[in-house]
């Protein structure tokens, strides 16, 4: 492991200020996914500026009747906020879902947006890898795939972004919201992360220097019948091959609205927009759900081992919404 300095931030300016002034800085939250990654040499920081200490740790309604959420609360603290739970509660299920209580008690809301991908050549400095050293390549390809992307992937770039979390955040359009030495800022999380092409060494569209001080919910009555479910190669804590989160308002047999969003298929929370826009205003059945499944993984594009994704998420759509509908009909 590099040797590394580490500084204490106590407040927001003064982190942004000690990122600006070392370029190869990290920002330390809970650690789970930074410190992993400093072991194996990954990560090579020459600063970790540890933002424990920084007051971004609290859940507060807005003006609107969304939520805020500081950078600095923890899964564990997330996932039981009883307003979270009630309004949103995939999200709640997504978090509970994701690593173990260990990991979530320490795990930080900012650190899980920015995790990165768990694919084994990513995690391997021996191995090529586009998205640690841009124009080695991507072995994945030819080689072990059967958990990586069949959406939205590049001829340079096939893995998949780890997070739960991240999948019930895209289902309810949240919006990150950041801090830099010129200001504040904020991005949709439609935005935050960015498509693969042929840089996938570039995650974020966050500017250089950006700490991340929270997230917004903004206000959305759907939410609140919503499931999450994530299926896994077995039953203790794993990373997601297909996750789903789900959220449906039917009235008289008829779809009025819809959130879909697939984790553990692309390199970001996938939002299943063109699913959404086929489903809504038709009828709740298993056959529309099925067809507007089959509509957005259309432009799925498998790999020798990972087709099976596509089968996978097209019954996780159609199981989840029948649930969704036969609760909504109780």
């Amino acid at each position: 492991m590099r040797e590394f300095g580490y500084r204490r931030a106590t407040d927001v300016q003064g982190a942004v200020a000690l990122l600006a002034a070392e370029p190869e800085a990290r920002l330390l939250g809970g650690g789970t996914n930074l410190v992993d990654l400093m072991k194996t040499g990954v990560e090579r920081p020459a600063l970790l500026i540890d933002v424990q200490d920084l007051p971004l740790d609290r859940i507060e309604a807005t003006h609107d009747g969304g939520l805020r959420i500081g950078a600095t609360v923890t899964n564990s603290a997330l996932a039981a906020d009883p307003e979270v739970r009630r309004r949103y509660p995939a999200l709640a299920q997504a978090v509970l879902a994701g690593a173990s209580g260990q990991l979530r008690n320490m795990a930080t809301v900012g650190g899980n947006l920015l995790q990165r991908t768990r694919c084994g050549y990513f995690t391997d400095p021996a191995a090529a890898c586009n998205k640690r050293v841009p124009g080695a390549g991507c072995p994945a390809i030819e080689g072990e795939h059967h958990n990586h992307a069949i959406l939205g992937a590049s001829g340079h770039c096939v893995a998949v972004h780890p997070s739960d979390m991240g999948v019930g955040l895209a289902a309810f359009d949240a919006v990150v919201e950041y801090e830099t030495a010129d200001g504040a800022g904020e991005l949709p999380l439609a935005e935050f992360y960015l498509p693969v092409g042929d840089t996938p060494h570039v995650e974020t569209a966050m500017p250089s220097g950006a700490l991340i001080t929270g997230l917004r919910l903004p206000p959305a009555p759907v939410a609140a019948v919503s499931r999450y479910r994530k299926v896994r190669e077995r039953a203790s804590y794993a990373f997601a091959i297909g996750s789903l989160a789900a959220a449906l308002d039917v009235r008289d047999g008829t779809v009025r609205e819809v959130r879909l969003a697939f984790g553990a298929v692309a390199s970001r929370p996938w939002r299943a927009r063109t699913a959404e826009r086929v489903l809504t205003g038709g009828p709740a059945s298993a056959e529309a759900f099925a067809a507007a499944a089959d509509a957005e993984l259309a432009a799925a594009e498998a790999l020798p081992h990972n087709g099976y994704k596509v089968t996978l998420m097209r019954n996780l759509v159609v199981a989840m919404l029948t649930e969704l509908t036969e609760e909504a009909a109780r």
